[in-house]
Formats: C-alpha cells, sequence, structure tokens
C-alpha cells in the first residue's frame, strides 16, 4: 500500500497525523482565545484577574486611625508604668529617638483599666468597650514597628512601604494584582476625615508609578461622599450614555492619531468617563445607607454623636466590598494634631475623645460583616502609623512611638482571638515576634492570594514590589 494512503494504526499515531488538520483548528482556537482574553485586558486594566495562589480574603478595609493611637492605653497594659509614674527611664530598657520627649523626662503612667474579655481573655482597655466584644475575632499584633517617629514619612512606609512618597500605596498594588469585581464602582476607595488632610496628604494613597488606572477614588467627607451621581434633570439615561460613547470615540480617535496611545494618565481619564457613567446606575443606591435598617444604623452608631460620622463610613465600606470593591480606606482623625490620635498635650482628652468616636463603628464592622457571611473574604485591618511613648510629653501627653505599637486584623482567612508578640514591660520596644511594616504588607497580600515577589512592576530599570525589603507572613494568625 502506498505510504501516502496507509491506514493509523494507534490513536497516537492518528492524533500525530491530524496535527496539521483538527489538531491545527483547536491550537488556532486556543491562540484566538488567548488574543482576546488579552485584548479584554487592555480594554478594562481593572478586569478580575486570578490570585497567585488561593486567597483567603478578597476584599480589604483598612481601619486607618491617623495620628498614632497609643498601645499603652489600648491593647497593651503595662503595670509597671504606674509603678514608675513620675521617674527617669531605667537604662536596662535601653535607648530610642523621639521627636518631643527630652533627655530628663519622666514614664507617665495611664488612668486606664484593662479587663479580659471573650472566651479567649485578652486584655482590652475600658476605652474600647465595643471592641473588647468583638475580641474573640480579633488578632491583636503587639509587637509591630516602623522606622521613621515623623507623621508624614511613617504614613507613607504603613501605607506603601517607603518613607517617601512616590510610590504605590498597598491599595494600589492590590488592585493591580487583583483588579476589580465591579463593573460600576471604583476598584479602590479612600474616605477621608472631614476634619482635613494629614501630614502625608493624599500621596500616602496614590498609585506611585503604576498606571493611573489604579489610582484610588478619593470620596468627599460629609454625608454626600460622590457629587452628581443622579442624572441631571431632565437627562435621559440614553442621553447620557450617547454623550459618554461619544466621548469615548473621540478620545480613541485622538489616541490613534497622536503619541499620548500610551499615555496612562489619558486612558485612565476615558475609563473614567465610563466610570462615572456606570456609577449613575448603580452607586446612588449603594451610597444611600438610608436603605439599612433602624437597627443596623444604631449598630455603627448612626444619627447620634459622636459616632456618626465614622458610623456612616464604616457602614459605607461594608455596602462597598460588598458590591465588589477591592480596598477601602476608612480614615479617623484628620486636620491639625489634636484632631487626631496625636496626643502631644494630654493623652487621656485626646484618646478619649477619639474613642468615641471610633470604637462603637470599628467593632460593629466586624459585627455586621460577620453576620452577613462576609468576614471570611473581608479582611479587616485596624492601626496608625505608630504608637505613643512611655515617657511624658510635658506632663500629660505622649509623643510619637515608632519602636513598638500595636495593630490589630480580623476576617479574612485571619485566625482571631489571640495575640501575637510583646513589646517590653513599659512598651518601649517590640522584643517578642517583632514585625515590621513590611511584614504587615506581606501577610495582608498573602491573604489576597497575592505573592510579594510576583506581584512586581519595573519602573527604572528595577523590579519593584510592595515590600521593598522581603517581608515574613506572620504565620501565627494565618
Amino acid at each position: 500500500m502506498s505510504e501516502h494512503i496507509r491506514w493509523c494504526r494507534s490513536r497516537r499515531e492518528f492524533l500525530t497525523d491530524a496535527f496539521c488538520g483538527m489538531g491545527s483548528l483547536a491550537f488556532t482556537q486556543m491562540l484566538f482565545e488567548e488574543r482576546a482574553r488579552a485584548a479584554t485586558a487592555n480594554a478594562n486594566p481593572l478586569a478580575p484577574r486570578p490570585p497567585h495562589f488561593a486567597a483567603k480574603a478578597k476584599s480589604v478595609i483598612f481601619l486607618f486611625m491617623a495620628g498614632g493611637p497609643s498601645h499603652l492605653e489600648t491593647f497593651d497594659p503595662k503595670p509597671l508604668l504606674n509603678k514608675l509614674n513620675g521617674q527617669t527611664r531605667p537604662k536596662e530598657f535601653g535607648e530610642v529617638k523621639y521627636q518631643f520627649v527630652a533627655n530628663n523626662a519622666r514614664i507617665l503612667g495611664t488612668k486606664r483599666t484593662f479587663k479580659r474579655y471573650g472566651k479567649s481573655g485578652i486584655e482590652v482597655s475600658d476605652l474600647f468597650p465595643h471592641q473588647a466584644g468583638i475580641v474573640d475575632d480579633l488578632a491583636i499584633i503587639r509587637s509591630c514597628h516602623g522606622d521613621m517617629v515623623v507623621h508624614s514619612a511613617a504614613q507613607y512606609q504603613l501605607f506603601s512601604g517607603r518613607i517617601i512618597p512616590g510610590f504605590p500605596s498597598m491599595g494600589s498594588w492590590a488592585v493591580y494584582g487583583l483588579g476589580s469585581e465591579s463593573n460600576s464602582l471604583p476598584a479602590y476607595v479612600v474616605s477621608p476625615d472631614p476634619d482635613g488632610a494629614l501630614e502625608g496628604g493624599q500621596p500616602m494613597y496614590m498609585h506611585g508609578f503604576l498606571p493611573a488606572v489604579f489610582q484610588p477614588t478619593m470620596l468627599r467627607a460629609g454625608k454626600k461622599p460622590i457629587l452628581n451621581l443622579d442624572l441631571p434633570p431632565g437627562v435621559e439615561l440614553d442621553t447620557r450614555r450617547n454623550t459618554v460613547e461619544l466621548i469615548r470615540k473621540l478620545n480613541e480617535a485622538n489616541l490613534k492619531a497622536t503619541v499620548e496611545a500610551e499615555d496612562d494618565e489619558f486612558r485612565a481619564r476615558m475609563n473614567a468617563y465610563d466610570l462615572a457613567f456606570r456609577m449613575q446606575t448603580e452607586a446612588p443606591e449603594v451610597f444611600d445607607i438610608s436603605r439599612e435598617s433602624q437597627e443596623t444604623l444604631e449598630l455603627y452608631g448612626v444619627g447620634k454623636e459622636p459616632t456618626d460620622d465614622y458610623g456612616r463610613r464604616c457602614l459605607l465600606a461594608r455596602r462597598l466590598v460588598e458590591k465588589g470593591v477591592r480596598f477601602v480606606t476608612v480614615v479617623h482623625g484628620g486636620g491639625p494634631g489634636n484632631l487626631q490620635w496625636d496626643a502631644h498635650e494630654d493623652i487621656e482628652e485626646n484618646h478619649i475623645r477619639m474613642a468615641a468616636q471610633s470604637d462603637q463603628p470599628a467593632a460593629a464592622l466586624i459585627q455586621d460583616l460577620k453576620r452577613r457571611g462576609m468576614l471570611d473574604s473581608t479582611l479587616v485591618i485596624w492601626g496608625g502609623e505608630f504608637g505613643r511613648s512611655p515617657e511624658a510629653q510635658g506632663g500629660k501627653g505622649r509623643d510619637h512611638h515608632n519602636y513598638g505599637f500595636t495593630m490589630w486584623m480580623a476576617g479574612g482567612g485571619i485566625k482571631g482571638g489571640q495575640v501575637v508578640g510583646a513589646t517590653d514591660d513599659i512598651g518601649l520596644k517590640a522584643v517578642d515576634k517583632p514585625y515590621h511594616f513590611r511584614d504587615i504588607h506581606t501577610t495582608i497580600l498573602n491573604q489576597l492570594g497575592l505573592n510579594q515577589d510576583a506581584l512586581s512592576f519595573m519602573h527604572q530599570g528595577r523590579k519593584e514590589r510592595l515590600t521593598e525589603v522581603h517581608g515574613s507572613v506572620i504565620k501565627e494568625i494565618v
């Protein structure tokens, strides 16, 4: 029999001979699908992307306590402080550098009382009666530390892993790695405090050298976080859709005709027009918290002082992640000094006031997420850029303190009801299992299913990443 018409003698031989026939058709289809996915990603850089490995959380809410809440008055009881009250620091605790505390400063005791709560028996200050009620859901990290003692540099490091502005924040990194699960809402949202801006300013939240489409949407303070969500009177939805379509086509024509085709800022503006239109169809409902039950509003402290503002914004954070927003930062504290957790003059007056505003809303967020079945998929983080000093500043205040302080995490696969790490007996330095900001960042990425090395971006000839120096996952809590 001629070799050209020889019958196949096995399945392997059949598949080999068929490669340029049916096999090539299948291969062509695979290539087409791959190119189609790539085109979709280019058309929408915020399209959801798979994590590097199995994720335990799909969204993050960061309760940022701006100014530096004192670990000594909140989650890290130090009985020795009161015994040493009014004395100079014993030499065995070593030396640290402060911003304002004088060399002859005296130890400042605390007027706060601590009790054990929950099945875990974790000690919590009387400043936080509501968070004490959810302590079994919290993993309290008492051994956090950073490198900087001034607000701006510490805030940059908390958000971006660097002590200078210009680097992407952890929210932008998360969206760069995973995209967004919502087509009609921003992927990354920052809700600032109505009392004003912080020392680090808007750069600490920003996208840095990442493409501009990964920048945050900054909400307005007050009861209308986004203006003009509703269609103007007399404007129909189809009319607005046609307007946005015309703008998009003009922008695309401009991209083809000019050298701006690679201008990510221009592409981000194009994306913003599309997003703004989609938000007018869905976002009004999301931002209208009056749709919540009275019981839920009361849970967050909405409608009463001093919890109304932060309660509204924590509730809105839950509503946003419920609709697919990837990362939400809810800032508490803003404006000059004492309007933040920045208790230089009087630690008692400052922290009693700030805790009264934020304790109930923060606890309500955990409770609300849990009862809705969302806590397992939502990672919640609480903390500031540093803590406060064991020594007094000016008699009744505490200075900035970056050598040892407390943050907590909950949900998103975090094992609650435990305390990790410790500071020394006066809260001066993290001495047991110290965890740097980079370890906090690595743990956040880990819960989102992102590898700190794989999540990188080529910038000025170097693969940059959130952690800069290699961080460690806090294994005790994951």
